[in-house]
């Protein structure tokens, strides 16, 4: 039910966000609203106001926002053509469908931003505290330990992890004296880090150092900044997070990633009830992080996805005239099929998923 409430949080405030760009920049440049939709299919709820009606439908994965004259080929009547979308100026129906995914990003630095101001900034804490022992490491066979801390490497007092780290990656090979404490207790231990691969985030080997096989402490303490400080480093949290998708969606096309780590609705509901249970920070957090990754993907260059319509805006911009009516709608019918494909994956993923933690339990 956690998982349920959270799911239904996270995807009901994003989708509406999304909308609103795409509702307010319409209205911007006076386009008329036909409808606002929070869901796909039968409507559940729905209230006509002004121009517009609003409803709540009851398919949960989308919404969209229907706009006069928006559909190719949709006859209008001379008198509201400046009403409608399709005679509107290229550049306006540009900033109308970029706003939907504008929209999710700026609401990811909103989030930060409120995060940043009451939370403060996180900083790693900076120490050197042991929080994992890599299985079959060398720090596992000379018997280190999770919650030990590194006093001093060969005489050196270490008081970072950047001094750990620089230590161990300069030794050349020779073997070290590790001055150790643990739980209160002083131990002395002598290790010889191995040259070992090292990988990014993506799992990708970057190279090779010697290590010993252990992770610095996750811990961060929060510091108060000024507004200012806060809005800064908003913009690029948001900014790294758009890298950090962008550079997923071309490790998973170049198979460095596997596929199988995609996730769908499923998976999403997970993640949202288990951050909700750790705290509201959590919760806001991952809340900005899918924002963002929304954002991203809409921006794709795919047919019925906001980046497929400004790939033809853009293309019509530069012909001075729109794809023809058949190029639109077997793109359109490419666009469909495509994500359909793509849904049906992750659902299969995040199934595959759930039934491997059964098998695994039992």
């Amino acid at each position: 039910m956690n998982s349920l409430i959270s799911f239904i949080i996270v995807l009901g405030i994003l989708i509406f966000v999304h909308e609103f760009g795409h509702f307010l920049f319409a209205k911007l440049f006076g386009v008329r609203v036909l409808t606002f939709s929070l869901g796909f299919g039968n409507k559940l709820i729905g209230k006509q106001w002004g121009e517009t009606y609003y409803q709540l439908s009851a398919f949960p994965l989308g919404g969209y926002v229907k706009m006069y004259g928006e559909q190719a080929g949709e006859e209008v009547a001379e008198e509201d053509r400046a009403v409608s979308f399709s005679h509107k100026k290229v550049w306006q129906r540009f900033g109308i469908v970029f706003a939907g995914p504008l929209f999710n990003l700026l609401f990811a630095v909103f989030l930060f931003l409120l995060l940043f101001v009451f939370a403060g900034l996180p900083r790693p804490v900076d120490s050197t505290l042991i929080s994992q022992v890599s299985p079959g490491s060398v720090a596992e066979k000379i018997g280190l330990a999770k919650g030990d801390i590194i006093l001093a490497i060969d005489g050196q007092q270490t008081t970072s992890w950047e001094q750990v780290s620089e230590l161990i990656r300069d030794c050349n090979g020779k073997e070290l004296l590790l001055r150790i404490d643990r739980d209160g207790t002083e131990l002395k231990v002598k290790a010889r880090p191995a040259m070992e691969k090292v990988k990014n985030i993506f799992g990708e080997e970057v190279g090779e150092r010697y290590l010993l096989g252990i992770t610095r402490s996750d811990e961060v303490e929060y510091e108060q900044v000024s507004f200012a400080e806060s809005v800064k480093a908003a913009f690029i949290q948001t900014w790294n997070m758009m890298y950090l998708t962008v550079m997923g969606i071309v490790k998973i096309i170049q198979q460095v990633v596997p596929a199988s780590e995609l996730g769908g609705p499923i998976r999403i509901a997970e993640i949202a009830g288990q951050q909700l249970k750790a705290g509201w920070m959590n919760f806001f957090y991952f809340m900005g992080m899918l924002s963002v990754n929304l954002g991203v993907v809409n921006l794709l260059p795919v047919p019925v996805l906001d980046g497929g319509h400004l790939v033809f805006l853009t293309i019509e911009s530069i012909r001075r005239k729109p794809l023809s009516e058949e190029s639109m709608l077997w793109a359109q019918k490419v666009g469909i099929a495509l994500l359909a494909s793509l849904m049906m994956f992750v659902f299969y993923n995040d199934i595959a998923r759930i039934v491997h933690r059964w098998l695994t339990a039992s």
